[in-house]
């Protein structure tokens, strides 16, 4: 059955997240200009606050309740309930197209123009708020003398020796980058040849350190328990400023989304599109990529106008000269990553 792994995720929590949505009322008329947004946590909310949230505060006068993690698990308690609260959650795309119409609101408010995002990051029930990518990098104070320049390197363990680190989830942009090292040109990647891409990385397997989250990864990284990684822009970023001498390879990296998606029965979806829709305008967006390195999502905001920082332009994959990029596929990850899930679960025990 499609999604089962998806499922699965989804129940964890569920009884608790009920729980705490039974105990809510109805929406006041105070309530009317309120949206419940719920996010990571940490520094990253805190920048969404300042560069999304604020100024949409200035303009119609709305508030916002933050809560923190955003789990898709509350989601379908919510929804389950039949007293959703949160009005935005940003969390994977995967899960609102996996669920788009049944967990997740569709987006029909006719402002949204998806015409203003690049080809293939939209969505019924997603559009991107920002873009970032899997950036391969290296310890430079490991490989002094002879540094690895392309993707194919990365897959090199006798003339790169050393640990590298990814993140423990299929979707990190490993499987694409073992089929471009083992030949295949991007634009042939999708469909992804999972057994090729499976038998490239059996060559590396002994050399990877699979990072539960994140902040794995950086601590990792600052620890000096690895030399490579492929990691997102952001975390790239904070790892170099945490003081990993670090340094981006441009030849071949994976590009994806960051998304704000609506719960199925949000209190405020009319209002929730608007801040969507304001969200993703020039000027946000701009004040977000600042504050993060990330990119714009909209296609028509110039990215050489953003006063990105020294650090955020050396891992900034979406500036000039950064080789090759590629999207990657919405509609294939939804499709498939129950079975890549499995596959990647018992391929690390293999």
């Amino acid at each position: 059955m499609r999604h089962t792994h998806l499922r699965s995720l989804l129940i964890t929590g569920t009884l608790l997240a009920a729980t705490a949505a039974c105990g809510s009322g109805g929406t006041s008329t105070a309530e009317e200009k309120t949206l419940t947004w719920a996010s990571t946590g940490g520094q990253f909310q805190e920048d969404e606050k300042k560069a999304l949230q604020q100024p949409f505060t200035a303009k119609t006068g709305t508030t916002f309740v933050n809560v923190s993690p955003a789990d898709p698990a509350q989601v379908k308690a919510m929804v389950a309930s039949g007293k959703t609260q949160w009005d935005l959650a940003n969390m994977s795309w995967i899960y609102a197209g996996a669920y788009c119409g049944e967990l997740y609101e569709k987006l029909d408010d006719p402002g949204l123009d998806r015409s203003k995002f690049p080809p293939g990051t939209t969505h019924d029930c997603f559009v991107p708020t920002y873009r970032y990518a899997n950036v391969f990098s290296y310890n430079a104070d490991d490989y002094k003398d002879d540094p690895p320049t392309k993707i194919d390197d990365f897959f090199d363990v006798k003339r790169f020796p050393g640990k590298r680190i990814v993140q423990d989830y299929p979707k990190n942009g490993l499987l694409e980058a073992a089929l471009v090292a083992d030949g295949v040109p991007p634009d042939k990647i999708y469909p992804l040849d999972v057994d090729r891409a499976f038998r490239k990385l059996d060559t590396i397997k002994s050399s990877l350190v699979f990072a539960p989250s994140y902040g794995a990864v950086q601590q990792m990284l600052v620890d000096r328990q690895g030399s490579m990684v492929i990691t997102v822009t952001a975390r790239s970023i904070v790892t170099a400023q945490s003081g990993a001498n670090l340094k981006a390879v441009w030849d071949f990296t994976t590009t994806d989304i960051g998304a704000l998606v609506i719960p199925k029965g949000a209190p405020h979806k009319a209002l929730a599109q608007q801040g969507l829709i304001f969200v993703t305008e020039p000027a946000q967006a701009k004040a977000y990529a600042e504050l993060t390195g990330t990119a714009p999502a909209r296609s028509d905001v110039d990215i050489s106008t953003i006063a990105y920082s020294d650090i955020q332009k050396a891992f900034n994959a979406f500036l000039p000269d950064r080789g090759r990029l590629l999207e990657q596929d919405k509609p294939w990850w939804i499709e498939n990553t129950d079975a890549l899930v499995k596959r990647w679960t018992s391929w690390k025990v293999s």
